[in-house]
């Protein structure tokens, strides 16, 4: 009997495959570009317009914004509903020792005065120094 053909042995790679990483990777960028804007919360405020010039925005602290709707209801950034008695508990805990924080009200535009001033009102007795009102840019066509 003859002896068996020695087998051939396979050279092994040392490199890795990326092609696949590289397609998950871009269906997550896809996923993530088109679920973004959907994610953003808030509450839905049709504030006036006004032609007022954008404030700078030299400061260093993200502003912390209150709503009004038109109902008279708080709401926090992320839209979660506040009540009128926790505003200045609430906004207390979120500035810092000096208040350097910027608060901005964003009220909607058929919102009562007095709910206006009821929310700044909170604000201010939280110790805010920075408070602002929102509006929306005025169209162009408007004078």
């Amino acid at each position: 009997m003859s002896a068996p053909a020695p087998r051939r042995r396979r050279k092994i790679m040392a490199e890795m495959n990326v092609v696949p990483y590289i397609d998950v990777m871009l269906v997550l960028l896809v996923i993530f570009m088109v679920t973004a804007p959907i994610m953003q919360t808030g509450v839905k405020v049709d504030a006036p317009d006004a032609q007022a010039d954008p404030l700078d925005a030299n400061n260093q602290q993200a502003p912390l914004t209150l709503s009004v709707d038109a109902s008279g209801k708080l709401f926090l950034e992320d839209g979660a509903e506040i009540p009128a008695a926790d505003v200045t508990a609430y906004v207390t805990s979120q500035l810092d020792a000096k208040a350097e924080r910027p608060v901005y009200v964003k009220a909607d535009s058929t919102v009562e005065y007095r709910h206006l001033m009821n929310a700044m009102v909170a604000v201010q007795k939280a110790g805010a120094k920075k408070i602002g009102l929102m509006a929306d840019p005025a169209p162009p066509n408007q004078p």
